[in-house]
């Protein structure tokens, strides 16, 4: 059995209640790009129930409406911990809760605080620094890349996320050098609870403009506890990462990573896992050690190898990285496009009995102001091939499986209003397809309801125990 978990990164489906607190109010990913563009939307999402899902929230997206029979249950997740960046949207889309948000620094500058720049020059051995302030990405590789050039400085930098950034010329400080730089800011930021450090590579030149590469690498900070992917594993379930899900987690919980840059090789990599013979693993898959696996990478001798269960937990970027901060609609609408065709190939691929569930970890409205991300609800579409999605909707609510604060619908019955905003749908929304709200398992309170629903699936092995079309 295949369990897929795809993450279209940031590809959120309006704003959280909370929202305001976070400069978000009326952010809207995924509505917003919908606007922006004419005709019809991503046919393969709208089918698994895309439109839906928006609907829970209050929001009906042009040309991607509520499927009259969708192929997945679909849900919108409300982010409980606090944040709105990768790696709490992860962390709590396998399953931990965090209680205190990740340490955030001011724009202007100096963002970081003197100890903590003191403590940079002095463990790094870096002579100085440019930056010090929150910037864009792009734009300040730009306007600091000339002098980075001159002086030797890495350029340092934050967001409005629990982020510090270090940006330098390959041909000035080499990546190698760089991933050193990152390692030893990453101890540094753990005294401050920072959610990541991140190497960001650039090549060019002042005269051609400079460009990032894709070397970059994560360093998250340490998990708390055990996530899905601790638990999974230690049932012989073999984790598999795709794209930046390797250094989310620190490899914690995972048997193999694919450390796959951009969409494309991301998904490339998910067609040849579907369709993979054997157990033979190809160059780029990194274990546990961050070496080469043989396939045979689940850290500890008494975890058992069950390969007929598999989870593989997939990070689609570029929705978040190349157009959600670079606030560019079109490229962001062409970038779901994409990873709807892939998605549906994907699909297509999946033996019987095997479950597909996609979401995001947070909201990254193209169309808003500023670059950062928006802390918005996100969409839940699951499902198992061969199974209807009545069935699987039928079994997980009455399993006892759910948390008791999900909001769920009673059978048939479409919300006359959101249960977390207060706003009401409008009579077209609530009355014209009320059957297809049947597996809809409404507003939940946390994007952890995806960890349960997954244990659920791998627990229960549904397809098996004779729950097909």
């Amino acid at each position: 059995m295949d369990v897929l978990l795809v993450v279209i990164d940031s590809f959120g489906i309006g704003a959280l209640p909370d929202a305001a607190l976070y400069g978000d109010e009326g952010a809207n990913t995924a509505l917003h790009v919908c606007e922006s563009v004419e005709g019809e939307k991503w046919p393969f999402l709208q089918k698994m129930g895309l439109g839906n899902a928006s609907s829970l929230a209050g929001n009906l997206l042009p040309g991607c409406p509520p499927a009259e029979k969708p192929l997945a249950c679909f849900a919108a997740m409300a982010e409980k911990s606090p944040g709105k960046d990768t790696t709490t949207g992860h962390w709590e889309l396998a399953g931990i809760l965090l209680e205190k948000p990740f340490t955030t620094f001011p724009p202007a500058h100096p963002s970081f605080p003197e100890e903590l720049s003191d403590s940079f020059l002095r463990e790094t051995g870096c002579r100085g620094f440019l930056g010090n302030c929150a910037a864009s990405g792009t734009e300040i590789i730009q306007k600091l890349g000339q002098k980075h050039i001159g002086t030797g400085f890495p350029i340092i930098y934050t967001s409005s996320d629990s982020v510090l950034q270090i940006a330098s010329h390959e041909d000035v400080i080499p990546v190698d050098r760089l991933y050193e730089i990152c390692e030893k800011a990453r101890k540094i930021c753990d005294r401050y609870f920072v959610g990541r450090v991140i190497a960001r590579p650039f090549t060019g030149s002042a005269e051609k403009g400079f460009t990032r590469t894709e070397g970059r690498h994560d360093y998250s900070i340490a998990l708390p506890g055990e996530t899905l992917l601790d638990r999974l594993q230690r049932e012989g379930v073999r984790t598999i990462g795709v794209g930046k899900i390797g250094d989310i987690f620190n490899m914690q919980g995972i048997c193999e990573s694919f450390p796959e840059k951009g969409n494309n090789a991301c998904l490339e990599r998910l067609y040849w896992l579907l369709g993979r013979k054997g157990d033979a693993v190809p160059d780029g898959a990194a274990g546990p050690s961050g070496n080469s696996s043989d396939g045979n990478g689940c850290r500890g001798e008494s975890i058992p190898d069950n390969r007929e269960n598999r989870f593989i937990f997939v990070n689609l970027v570029d929705t978040d990285m190349h157009f959600g901060h670079r606030r560019d609609v079109r490229g962001y609408f062409d970038a779901v496009s994409a990873v709807d065709r892939g998605l549906e190939k994907a699909y297509s691929m999946m033996k019987e009995g095997s479950a597909l569930i996609i979401t995001a970890d947070h909201g990254c409205d193209p169309s808003f102001r500023g670059s950062d991300h928006t802390r918005e609800y996100v969409p839940l579409l699951a499902c198992v091939r061969g199974m209807e999605p009545q069935a699987l909707y039928s079994a997980f609510a009455g399993s006892g499986a759910l948390p008791g604060k999900n909001s769920l619908m009673e059978k048939g019955q479409f919300p006359e209003k959101n249960s977390m905003t207060g706003k009401e749908f409008k009579t077209a929304e609530r009355a014209e397809k009320p059957d297809s709200y049947s597996q809809g398992f409404g507003i939940t309170e946390s994007f952890s309801f995806a960890s349960e629903l997954l244990s659920f699936l791998f627990k229960k092995n549904l397809y098996r125990k004779g729950d097909k079309q």
